[in-house]
């Protein structure tokens, strides 16, 4: 893997005030090449979770049936319902939403849309179809300047720079992360986007007709909390954000990879995309050489602590290419 340029600012211990930039493709396309060269029976992994329709059925269920109980129940009350309940069932749902990205609940793309739109529904905002659009370039130009929309923008960069900052960015980083492509990479809607936004806007008016704008506000809730300071949202900064000049994507070897549809095995994922979350610990298993020398982390909340009290950590924490030195690697 190439490495990315020091900065001066890093070595005095002070926040820098440029991405890292690599002048050599990203890391995965060619690990996956070595490790299929020497391992070729990983490929047996690939393809779609069988029980992905059950789980994601099982989740929007719950969190419906738990906004409808809450229908008068006292603002704190569903608060605290939210962050500690509602906000674990959302952040699955938007993680199954990923693994949907990547068609692999059924092999025939149309039905794995199809799903995603259903997970979507107690989410409250509809995000499927777009996200989907978004990811798959993340994959193919990971770190490519201009094209990769996981990479904080440069107004995002020089606004956060301290503790406060950072802490209002963590809070907030679903808006960020919703209004950047929309911002600085627009694309023009689908039919399926309008499938999607029609078919959200159902569910939504339906909870707020029949059970109240309280039951709404807990599905909303739950996926502002969920997105938040909270410890599942650790992964977003978790998966790419550089602490380790030399390293540019980390995976997370904890207990919440259970809730997450395993996302933490993100250097597996990126090495493998085809594989569902619910394998990619094979993939450690059967070529542990390739990921034991890699940085990891045990720990999504101090992932949040370390980012926002590192003073040397922020937005620019971020690995770059160049487009036109940038090849696909999916």
């Amino acid at each position: 893997m190439g490495r990315g340029e020091r900065r001066e600012e890093e070595q005095e211990g002070v926040m820098a005030t440029d991405f890292f930039w690599s002048y050599t493709d990203e890391p995965h396309a060619s690990r996956r090449r070595q490790i299929l060269s020497q391992y070729p029976q990983i490929k047996e992994l690939f393809g779609p979770d069988p029980l992905a329709f059950l789980k994601i059925t099982v989740v929007v269920l719950l969190q419906l049936w738990t906004a409808t109980t809450l229908h008068s129940a006292g603002w704190l009350k569903i608060l605290g319902i939210a962050y500690f309940f509602g906000s674990f069932l959302n952040h699955n749902l938007f993680l199954a939403i990923h693994e949907l990205s990547h068609n692999l609940a059924f092999s025939t793309p149309v039905y794995n849309r199809w799903l995603g739109i259903f997970a979507n529904l107690p989410i409250g905002v509809p995000m499927s179809v777009t996200f989907q659009k978004y990811h798959l370039e993340h994959h193919r130009f990971q770190g490519v300047d201009g094209i990769d929309m996981d990479i904080p923008s440069q107004i995002e960069a020089h606004v956060v720079t301290n503790v406060v900052t950072k802490s209002i960015w963590v809070i907030f980083q679903l808006f960020f992360y919703a209004l950047r492509p929309l911002f600085f990479k627009p694309k023009p809607p689908g039919y399926w986007e309008f499938i999607n936004l029609f078919i959200q806007i159902g569910l939504d008016v339906a909870m707020v007709w029949f059970w109240g704008w309280k039951s709404f506000a807990y599905l909303i809730l739950s996926t502002f909390v969920g997105g938040g300071m909270h410890p599942m949202a650790g992964h977003f900064i978790s998966e790419h954000y550089v602490f380790n000049p030399d390293q540019e994507t980390y995976s997370y070897y904890g207990p919440l990879n259970l809730l997450t549809w395993s996302v933490g095995y993100h250097n597996e994922h990126h090495d493998f995309p085809r594989i569902p979350g619910s394998k990619l610990y094979k993939v450690k298993e059967i070529a542990p050489e390739y990921y034991d020398n890699l940085e990891y982390y045990k720990s999504w909340s101090q992932v949040i602590y370390m980012y926002i009290m590192d003073r040397t950590i922020g937005p620019f924490s971020r690995m770059k290419r160049k487009p036109a030195t940038t090849k696909k690697s999916n």
